[in-house]
This record gives structure tokens, C-alpha cells and sequence, in this order.
């Protein structure tokens, strides 16, 4: 059996296609990442496996260098893998080009970065409708949904508002506003309370416990922070590129504990 063959049996496998299963937003298989440098060949993501479910909350965890950026680079189609297959809600993005790529992520992606990503000339609701914008919608609409995604986060006073006039923890508010504004099914969060101090954090975290809790959204956030990683039902942790962990939250966390009381 040839490598293609074998990586959309395990496709097939992991989506767990039966009527029972819950409906997959990820499936990912046989997926590797490399790049080329002048050192040689660096090996980025290996093997990797995964299946996420309409209405996780899934933690990505991992030490600096453990592959888990490069791997949300490709689940939010921005990067693309080396070799084996990512299906987006079911749409395998290796058959797609990049224009197509491009719809795919702004039909079924919302994201969420450590700097906020504000247009720092633009009022709060100017920076909310952007991907309306980008998607064709029209003006009045636009505005509406951004107004409704403001209220969403508890900033309806601000609509007129520039980012500088508002604190960090309210302009990551906007930046789920802006995410969530496409009606996403899936939501990735690259370090969203990096920036953030502890407080702020768990403002931040509870949000998204509610969307995910409340409107059944999808969410995958890449963190190094434990506390943060708790308030994920999964975690899923990178070591040199692989999967070394994939389970309950809970249990992960009991897993380090009784490592560190057997190292110490």
C-alpha cells in the first residue's frame, strides 16, 4: 500500500465517519512540516494525528520549538504541510489553491492573537466588521453585526472608540468581537492573554469558556501558561515536533505533577 493510500485510510479513520460520531471541524493525518536551510533539512511537525470535534475546547501545549505554532499556522491555513492531509469542516485543503484557501479560512476561521492586530486608525467597530469587509457584505450589515459582536464581548458603549482609548484587556475583547463576527465554526487562539496581566486574564478566559459553553463554538488556543490550559477540557501537547499528549486536562496535569515529584 503507497503512502497516499495509507494516509486516507487513517483519514478515514480518525473522521470516524458513522452517523453516530460527533461531526469533526479538524482532522489531521500523517501530517509533517519541514523546512529547508542552509544547516539541512529541519523537521518541523512529525506524524502527527488529530481529530477535533464540533464544540471542543482544546488546549495546545508545548515547549518553545516543539512544533505547536507551525502546526496552528496550518490548522488556520496559513501555512501548508510537507506532506499528509488536513480537512477543514471536511474540505481537504491540500486539493485547494491559495485563492480558495483564502475563502475557506474566512468562512470557517476566526482568529485571535497575542497583539490584538487592531487598526490602530480605526474606530472599534470599523476594526470589527474587517472581515465583512473583506467578505463582500454590505455596509449597513456590516455595521450591524459589528454592533451586535461589540455587545457580544460587553463593549456596545464603544463602537466610536479608537484601540488607544481603551485598556489591553478591552482590545482583545474587540479582537474575539472580530473573530466571531463571520460566525465562525472554529475559533484559534495563538497566546490570546500573553499580553495580559493575571486578572485581565481570566476576564479574557471566561469569555471564551462561555462562547464555547453557550454558542458551541469551536476552540483551539496554543498556551504555555497552566492555569490558562485549564479552563480547556483537552490538552494537546507537542514535544520535538509529535503528539506526546492528548487527553483530558485533568489528567494531563496529574501526569506533570507525579513527574515532577519523581524528578525532584
Amino acid at each position: 500500500m503507497n503512502t497516499e493510500a495509507i494516509t486516507a485510510e487513517i483519514v478515514a479513520d480518525i473522521a470516524g465517519r458513522t452517523e453516530d460520531a460527533a461531526r469533526a471541524v479538524v482532522t489531521v493525518a500523517g501530517l509533517h512540516k519541514q523546512y529547508v536551510t542552509d544547516a539541512g533539512v529541519q523537521p518541523v511537525l512529525r506524524d502527527v494525528n488529530l481529530r477535533i470535534t464540533e464544540g471542543e475546547f482544546v488546549a495546545i501545549m508545548g515547549p518553545s520549538g516543539s512544533g505547536k505554532s507551525t502546526f496552528m499556522n496550518i490548522l488556520g491555513c496559513l501555512d501548508t504541510p510537507t506532506s499528509g492531509r488536513y480537512l477543514l469542516d471536511g474540505n481537504d485543503t491540500s486539493r485547494l489553491d491559495s485563492d480558495e484557501l483564502a475563502r475557506l479560512r474566512n468562512r470557517f476561521i476566526g482568529f485571535v492573537f497575542q497583539g490584538y492586530n487592531l487598526l490602530a486608525r480605526t474606530s472599534l467597530q470599523g476594526n470589527v466588521s474587517l472581515p465583512l469587509l473583506y467578505a463582500g457584505v454590505r455596509k449597513s450589515e456590516r455595521e450591524a453585526r459589528a454592533r451586535d459582536m461589540l455587545a457580544k464581548v460587553g463593549l456596545e458603549r464603544y463602537p466610536r472608540y479608537m484601540p488607544n482609548q481603551i485598556s489591553g484587556g478591552q482590545q482583545q475583547r474587540v479582537a474575539i468581537a472580530r473573530a466571531l463576527v463571520n460566525h465562525p465554526k472554529l475559533i484559534l487562539a495563538d497566546e490570546p492573554t500573553g499580553n495580559l496581566d493575571t486578572a485581565t486574564s481570566h476576564e479574557i478566559m471566561r469569555l471564551f469558556e462561555q462562547l464555547n459553553a453557550q454558542d458551541g463554538i469551536t476552540i483551539v488556543l496554543v498556551t504555555h501558561e497552566p492555569d490558562i490550559a485549564r479552563c480547556a477540557a483537552r490538552v494537546v501537547n507537542f514535544i520535538d515536533g509529535r503528539i506526546a499528549y492528548d487527553g483530558a486536562t485533568r489528567n494531563f496535569f496529574h501526569e506533570e505533577a507525579e513527574k515532577k515529584f519523581r524528578d525532584s
